[in-house]
């Protein structure tokens, strides 16, 4: 089956773009600019200013290399109005699994974050998924979004410059923490994003992924990163649905649609913060096979056939957002 050639999409040119109009209204969004020792410049979107839901929705589209597109809009889960996002994009493995998709470990000292962004497709630190990909791109200048409390060092700035083998002038950081308006927001932008990894977990070829359109609700402001974690993984998880145009034969998308829902993993069921206590605080014992869209409704390319899979769990979703 054919698939589309991975041209190179300038992800990087695209999101300074807009990290420049966030700069530009850094007012207007609440967001605070500065410029570290070493000539990088961070975006604070919430760790000591307020941000907000305009900050969320440019942190989102900076994930997402300037490629998704995004806007808010009202969901009806189990006969209850929550306030969500909507998010398309006519190239999904670029934008999601190229860009958007929180795969490069920031390390340095005691500082760690995992990076978002179009930056990685520069890097490539993750070389199996790229080769997988078979896209990268030679920027002049990047833009990474972390998720965190803590503004990056000059030292993980030396990290990252090193790593890119940029000037660390040429290099922006995006960054807001998960218990904040502008945080929640970006998370749940992901809809689509945890769709495109599953698939990926699962063997199939996201590049035959044509185009895709998700809602996800908003999460409810959390009191703690913790609660917040919890509450990003249950908007996706029992709240998000991801509908797909792929290139595929029905056979191999029924197959895809019964196993692609988070309501396949023998986790599913729980908030998600029961899930993570129940295993100590260790993320990773938690099945991978989780992280995931709560339904799916995938759309043959060729055929015109649509197969639907797993369901809203307003329950679930309802203990979620309102826990005290």
């Amino acid at each position: 089956m054919a698939i589309d050639v991975m041209t190179a999409m300038g992800l990087n040119e695209r999101a300074w773009a807009i990290a420049d109009s966030m700069a530009a209204r850094a007012a207007e969004l609440r967001i605070a600019v500065q410029t570290l020792p070493s000539g990088a410049r961070v975006l604070d979107a919430g760790i000591e200013v307020r941000g907000g839901y305009g900050a969320g929705v440019a942190l989102a589209e900076l994930c997402m290399g300037g490629l998704g597109y995004i806007s808010f809009n009202e969901l009806e889960i189990g006969g209850t109005p929550y306030p969500g996002v909507q998010v398309y994009t006519d190239h999904p493995a670029i934008a999601h699994m190229a860009s958007q998709y929180a795969g490069w470990a920031i390390s340095v000292g005691k500082y760690f974050a995992m990076g978002s962004g179009p930056l990685r497709a520069h890097v490539r630190v993750e070389k199996e998924l790229f080769e997988k990909l078979g896209y990268a791109e030679t920027a002049a200048r990047g833009v990474l979004v972390l998720e965190g409390r803590t503004i990056p060092t000059d030292e993980v700035v030396a990290f990252v410059a090193e790593k890119s083998g940029l000037a660390p002038s040429s290099i922006t950081f995006a960054i807001a923490p998960t218990a904040s308006i502008a945080g929640g927001t970006q998370v749940v932008a992901r809809i689509l994003e945890t769709g495109l990894h599953k698939m990926e977990v699962l063997g199939f070829d996201v590049r035959r992924v044509v185009s895709g359109i998700g809602t996800a609700p908003l999460p409810t402001l959390a009191k703690n990163d913790l609660r917040a974690i919890g509450r990003t993984n249950d908007c996706i998880l029992y709240g998000g649905r991801a509908s797909f145009v792929i290139d595929a034969t029905d056979d191999e998308l029924a197959d895809l649609a019964a196993r692609l829902p988070a309501s396949a993993s023998y986790d599913y069921g729980t908030p998600f913060y029961e899930t993570f206590k129940r295993y100590d605080g260790d993320f990773y014992k938690i099945d991978k096979l989780l992280f995931s869209p709560a339904e799916v409704w995938l759309t043959s390319s060729t055929t015109g056939r649509t197969f639907h899979g797993g369901l809203l769990n307003a329950e679930v979703l309802r203990r979620s957002l309102l826990e005290e």
